[in-house]
């Protein structure tokens, strides 16, 4: 895995890529970048793109387990879709989060998905991160919410986090809620308006990921 310094092209088709604290890949999410500057990317999630997930041996995802299995359990690779609505991220390089703008069916903004991460850097075709389990919800009328604290012990117990990631990921979500309570960027209202190109289709998930 080569470490890239390159900045990526708007409309350039990118993986945003979920790696284990082991180094091994689990999640590859295809996607079109709507702006970078080296440090802060902005992205397209397109609904209909096939995404990588994971599975167990029998095939059920990771939100079809137990909570004792969930971590615990090896995993293999398999081809899913993105569905729903378009989703645009926002990541910055060396943040423990990322941001995520979530729509409706008719394409109006819904909520901000807080995705609490580890960061891992960019190779040369896209970004690297960590999922760190927990997250945050947040509402434009100012409600919020911590997300999936249930999957923390079992995450831990596994050797999916760390507890000083753990501990840090946590500061970073107290972060972002204050800046949701102030109603600051990137909770101001930046981006809710926001379309995907119409003309770009949809990325493609590399067969070789699947292997």
């Amino acid at each position: 895995m080569s470490r890239s310094a390159r900045r990526f092209s708007p409309g350039e088709e990118i993986q945003y890529r979920f790696r284990r604290t082991d180094g091994s890949l689990g999640t590859v999410h295809p996607a079109r970048v709507v702006s970078d500057d080296g440090d802060r990317l902005l992205c397209w999630v397109l609904a209909g793109t096939d995404i990588r997930v994971t599975t167990d041996v029998r095939g059920r995802m990771p939100r079809e387990m137990p909570l004792d299995e969930r971590f615990a359990l090896g995993r293999i690779p398999a081809r899913s879709t993105w569905r729903g609505t378009s989703t645009l991220r926002l990541v910055h390089e060396r943040r423990w989060s990322s941001v995520w703008w979530f729509f409706d069916a008719q394409g109006r903004f819904r909520n901000w998905y807080v995705n609490l991460e580890v960061p891992g850097g960019r190779t040369d075709c896209g970004v690297e991160r960590i999922d760190g389990v927990l997250d945050v919800e947040v509402f434009p009328d100012g409600r919020w919410s911590w997300k999936d604290e249930d999957e923390l012990v079992p995450a831990l117990s596994a050797g999916r986090l760390r507890e000083p990631q753990l501990r840090r990921l946590r500061d970073e979500g107290e972060r972002m809620i204050a800046l949701a309570a102030a109603g600051e960027f990137p909770f101001d209202g930046s981006y809710c308006d926001a379309r995907p190109d119409p003309g770009w289709p949809l990325p493609q998930l590399p067969a070789e990921l699947l292997g």
